[in-house]
């Protein structure tokens, strides 16, 4: 279970605010993914470290308020879920507001433009226009991938204070994806410079032949609200294309952005 009353169990265990009932309500929802769309409820138990009583109790209250389905034996998630990241990113307003910018970068660069934003030691990916034929990874809206081998992660990262971004790297299990990938050392003394740039370059630190460019949206207070980025593939752009081309692409679109943020 990856779970927030997993985790840090010591410390809401002392907190009077903590609903852990409802934690672990989110905790089964979230247990829903690709590996196992559907789930028996044992299965739904096992995964989340209940009993077969309270996994039944936590997927039958789902159920009534729509947000669970069941077919012979089996539970799965319902379109209700969307609602829940819809109303965030209808925080932001990206359909009406931010989405064109986007488009407008792909357009100039040939290249997908994609917005994410920070949960965790993971970016997750909450709007996207993509570019067809060049990336294997699946980068569908909601899709999380590890912030410290991402330009995405990076760039959201290097604008933490300091005491958060210490406790999202001692939470990060460093992982060597490719040979060019950074350990917490090297990643720390990068995050000081991509604060200074203003802008994050991963080259396949998280998959071979991918190279990654992204920028902070920063609110008006200075605050980063999101990441844009952009993916290439090595054989069609250089690191010195990326940051003599791209980068000024993407952060005037970053600039107009937060004109228009709320």
């Amino acid at each position: 279970m990856n779970s927030v009353s997993r985790e840090n169990e010591g410390n809401v265990a002392a907190d009077k605010e903590f609903l852990t009932t409802f934690a672990r309500g989110l905790d089964v929802i979230r247990s829903f993914d690709t590996d196992t769309p559907s789930m028996s409820l044992s299965a739904v138990a096992e995964k989340n470290n209940l009993s077969r009583a309270s996994a039944r109790r936590f997927l039958l209250t789902l159920q009534k308020l729509g947000y669970v389905s069941q077919d012979d034996k089996k539970f799965r998630l319902t379109a209700k879920v969307l609602e829940l990241g819809y109303s965030f990113l209808a925080s932001l307003d990206f359909s009406e507001t931010i989405t064109p910018f986007m488009e407008e970068v792909s357009y100039q660069l040939g290249e997908s433009c994609s917005a994410l934003v920070l949960d965790g030691v993971d970016i997750v990916y909450v709007a996207r226009i993509p570019r067809r034929g060049l990336i294997p990874i699946n980068l569908q809206i909601g899709a999380r991938l590890p912030a410290y081998a991402t330009s995405g992660g990076r760039v959201l990262l290097a604008y933490l204070p300091a005491q958060e971004l210490e406790q999202v790297i001692q939470d990060t299990h460093f992982e060597k994806l490719t040979a060019y990938t950074k350990g917490p050392e090297s990643l720390r003394a990068e995050l000081e410079q991509i604060r200074r740039n203003g802008y994050a370059i991963v080259d396949q630190e998280l998959e071979l032949g991918m190279r990654a460019l992204a920028v902070p949206v920063l609110d008006r207070r200075g605050r980063a609200r999101f990441a844009l980025n952009s993916s290439s593939h090595v054989s069609t752009v250089s690191v010195d294309r990326i940051v003599e081309e791209y980068v000024p692409i993407m952060q005037s679109a970053a600039r107009k952005i937060t004109e228009v943020l709320p």
